[in-house]
C-alpha cells in the first residue's frame, strides 16, 4: 500500500462494520420474527412484517440501513481522493475520524438508541464527511 491510499483502509474497515451490523441483524431478528410468529407475506410491507418486533431487535436493522445510506458518499470521496494520489495524512486521519464516529454512532443505536446523543455524534461524522468533500474538491475544481 502506498501512502496515497491510506485512505483505502478506513474505507474497507467501515465496509467490514456494517458486515458486523448485517450479521448482529440477522441472529437477532430471525429468531424474534420466528418466536413472534411472523409470517413471510409478500404483499406486506418490511414495516409492516417487523412492527410487532422489540425495538431493540428494529434498531440494528435501522442502522444497518443508515450504514448504506450516507457512508455511501464516503465511499465515493474517499476513493476520490486515493486515485488524485491524496489519501494520506489528513486525509486519511479524517477518514479515520469518520469511520470511529460511525462506529460509535452504530454502537448508540443498537445498544440503547439515545437519540440526543446519536444525533450529536452523526453530527461530527457528518462534519468530517463534509471537510472531506471539501478537501477533495479543492482538488477536483
Amino acid at each position: 500500500m502506498t501512502p496515497q491510499t491510506a485512505i483505502l483502509q478506513p474505507v474497507v474497515a467501515l465496509i467490514l462494520w456494517s458486515m458486523i451490523i448485517w450479521a448482529w441483524m440477522y441472529a437477532t431478528r430471525l429468531p424474534a420474527m420466528r418466536r413472534a410468529g411472523v409470517a413471510l407475506d409478500p404483499d406486506k410491507p418490511p414495516r409492516e412484517l417487523t412492527a410487532g418486533l422489540p425495538a431493540t431487535v428494529r434498531w440494528k436493522a435501522d442502522n444497518y440501513n443508515h450504514l448504506m445510506e450516507q457512508p455511501t458518499l464516503f465511499y465515493a470521496v474517499a476513493l476520490t481522493l486515493a486515485l488524485l494520489g491524496a489519501g494520506s495524512g489528513l486525509n486519511a486521519m479524517i477518514a479515520w475520524g469518520y469511520v470511529a464516529l460511525r462506529i460509535v454512532h452504530s454502537l448508540v443505536q443498537v445498544l440503547g438508541n439515545r437519540i440526543a446523543l446519536r444525533f450529536g455524534v452523526f453530527m461530527l461524522a457528518s462534519f468530517c464527511l463534509i471537510a472531506l468533500a471539501i478537501r477533495a474538491a479543492m482538488i477536483v475544481f
